[in-house]
């Protein structure tokens, strides 16, 4: 199971720190990533991270603005949101995957939190 909190209301340029905890071990040995979905929108990938983070990518949009990070012995991934902008509006949702790798689609994740909302206002 995997639970975000961090969510929030924000003006524009302000910042965030989303944390998503797992309960298990698993999460420690794979792979984590944060996607987000905007009203009317798809879901679209945000940043993931290798187990060890010593890896991580970012979509294009947020490089620069966003960093991904973990903490196993917490069991927990956090996403840091500086330099938000309105377009940022969505609900956020952590996922782990069963491999260990720089996945990208939603499609290699196994393991879904429920979602956290942020909105940016401007």
């Amino acid at each position: 199971q995997l639970v975000e909190s961090g969510g929030g209301s924000v003006q524009a340029g302000g910042s965030l720190r989303l944390s998503c905890t797992a309960s298990g071990r698993f999460f420690t040995t794979n792979a984590a990533a944060w996607f987000r979905q905007a009203p009317g929108k798809e879901r679209e990938f945000v940043a993931t991270i290798t187990w060890r983070g010593l890896r991580t990518d970012y979509a294009d949009s947020v490089k620069g603005r966003f960093t991904i990070t973990r903490d196993n012995a917490k069991a927990t991934v956090y996403l840091q949101m500086n330099g938000l902008k309105p377009e940022d509006t969505a609900v956020y949702y952590c996922a782990a995957a069963l491999g260990n790798d720089l996945y990208i689609t939603s499609q290699s994740y196994d393991y879904w939190g429920q979602g956290t909302e942020v909105t940016v206002s401007s």
